[in-house]
């Protein structure tokens, strides 16, 4: 497994609870959402902008067992306090493969 580009972030409602978004890795066929973990519930689709809005970073103290969670998952982790718009770029040009290699396995299904 390559390298995934991690944010850990932290709930502000007084939960406290850690979660990761993956801001390099698509969530949805079109890359306008990224890929989030939390402990509870594991994977699903986060609005990367909203999340940065409504939580805080986490310190390596808060998020250190989600981390060895993520590592046992088989995640080799690149931590990031924010990320940057070549990120974004890089899932959103990620969900267009997606979508292409989607459509030639349509079209070849087609054809026979």
């Amino acid at each position: 497994m390559s390298e995934a580009v991690v944010i850990f972030r932290k709930d502000r409602t007084g939960w406290r609870d850690c979660f990761a978004l993956f801001p390099e890795l698509p969530a949805d066929e079109y890359g306008n959402l990224c890929t989030a973990y939390q402990r509870v519930g594991q994977h699903c689709a986060a609005d990367y902008n909203l999340c940065i809005a409504q939580s805080d970073p986490a310190a390596p103290a808060e998020y250190a067992d989600l981390f060895k969670e993520l590592e046992r998952r088989g995640y080799i982790l690149s931590i990031h306090r924010r990320a940057t718009p070549d990120m974004h770029e890089r899932r959103r040009r990620i969900a267009a493969e997606w979508r292409g290699a989607a459509m030639e396995k349509q079209l070849a299904s087609v054809a026979r």
